[in-house]
C-alpha cells in the first residue's frame, strides 16, 4: 500500500541549534540523528537528496540513518545498492520523477533562491514536480497554506509526495512577527559586525517558530512517511568562518529525523 510522504528541509539549520530549540512537534517524528549533509550549500545538498543521498551518520550500521548501509530512496542505476534493501526503489531522473512514475502526485515548495523556477538553476530542482510554488523568502505559513490548496487539486486516489524547503532558519534568521531587525545579518561571510550569540539565539527562535507552524502539516502526514533534515549548517565564527558554502564540520553537521510508514 502506498502511503503519503512529507519531506521538509530546514535550510541552514545547525544540529546544535536544533538540539537546544524547543521543537516538540518536529522532535516527536523520530529519534534525532546527528548527521552529515552531502554538501555545504543548498543546491548541492538538494540535488543529492533528490538522487536519494539524504544526510546520515556513516559510523552507524543502520539502514536509513546511514544511507551507505541502506537508503530511504534509491534511484535504479544510481549509487551502490547498500547492505540492506532501500525503503523505496525508484525509476526515473530523480526521486520526484521516480515517485510520479510510482503513482504519486508531487507537490513542492521552496523558499530560498536556488528554487526560483524563473532561473535555470532553480528549474533543475523544481521542474519535475506536478506543482511547485516558490516562496522567495521567509514564508513558511504561506507555503503551508499553498500546499494545503495544492493537495485539494488532485484526485484522492493518488498518494501525495510533498516537499517543503523553509527559509526562516537561513540567514538572517528571521520569521514573520520577529521583534529583531531583519536587515541586520549576524553571520556575514568576511563580515566585520558578526555576532555568534545573536546568530544562535535567532536561529533557535526560528526553529521554534517553524515547529509551531509545521504542526498541522505534520499531523496531516502522521500516518505516512515524514523526513525532516537540514541541507547544511552554518559557521558562527568557528575557525574564523561565517555562514555556509565552505566545507567545515559545522556546515556539514545537520539534524535528521524520520518516520517511515509501512509500504505493504
Amino acid at each position: 500500500m502506498q502511503r503519503s510522504i512529507l519531506f521538509v528541509t530546514l535550510d541552514s539549520c545547525r544540529y546544535d541549534a536544533f538540539v537546544e530549540a524547543k521543537a516538540p512537534n518536529l522532535k516527536a517524528i523520530g529519534p534525532l540523528v546527528r548527521a552529515n549533509a552531502p554538501s555545504h550549500f543548498t543546491f548541492g545538498s538538494h540535488a543529492a537528496f533528490f538522487m536519494g543521498f539524504t544526510p546520515g551518520d556513516a559510523s552507524r550500521r543502520e539502514p536509513f540513518v546511514n544511507p551507505k548501509y541502506g537508503k530511504i530512496f534509491r534511484m535504479e542505476g544510481g549509487g551502490g545498492p547498500g547492505v540492506v534493501p532501500p525503503y523505496m526503489n525508484l525509476k526515473g531522473r530523480n526521486i520526484v520523477d521516480g515517485l510520479k512514475n510510482a503513482g504519486y502526485r508531487t507537490i513542492g515548495s521552496g523558499a530560498v533562491g536556488w528554487f526560483n523556477p524563473e532561473r535555470p538553476t532553480g528549474r533543475v530542482l523544481s521542474a519535475d514536480f506536478d506543482m511547485f510554488g516558490y516562496a522567495g523568502g521567509q514564508a513558511v505559513k504561506r507555503q503551508i497554506a499553498w500546499i494545503n490548496d495544492a493537495l485539494l487539486k488532485f484526485k484522492p486516489d493518488a498518494p501525495p509526495f510533498v516537499f517543503l524547503n523553509v527559509a526562516e532558519t537561513h540567514v538572517p534568521y528571521w520569521h514573520e512577527g520577529a521583534h529583531w531587525d531583519a536587515t541586520y545579518n549576524p553571520a556575514v561571510p568576511f563580515g566585520a559586525n558578526n555576532n555568534a550569540a545573536e546568530a544562535r539565539r535567532r536561529q533557535i527562535a526560528c526553529i521554534e517558530y517553524c515547529d509551531a507552524a509545521l504542526a498541522p502539516l505534520l499531523e496531516r502526514f502522521a500516518d505516512g512517511t515524514i523526513i525532516v533534515c537540514a541541507d547544511h549548517g552554518d559557521c558562527w565564527g568557528e575557525d574564523g568562518l561565517w555562514e555556509h558554502g565552505v566545507a567545515h564540520a559545522k556546515t556539514l553537521e545537520v539534524p535528521l529525523l524520520f518516520h517511515l510508514a509501512a509500504t505493504a
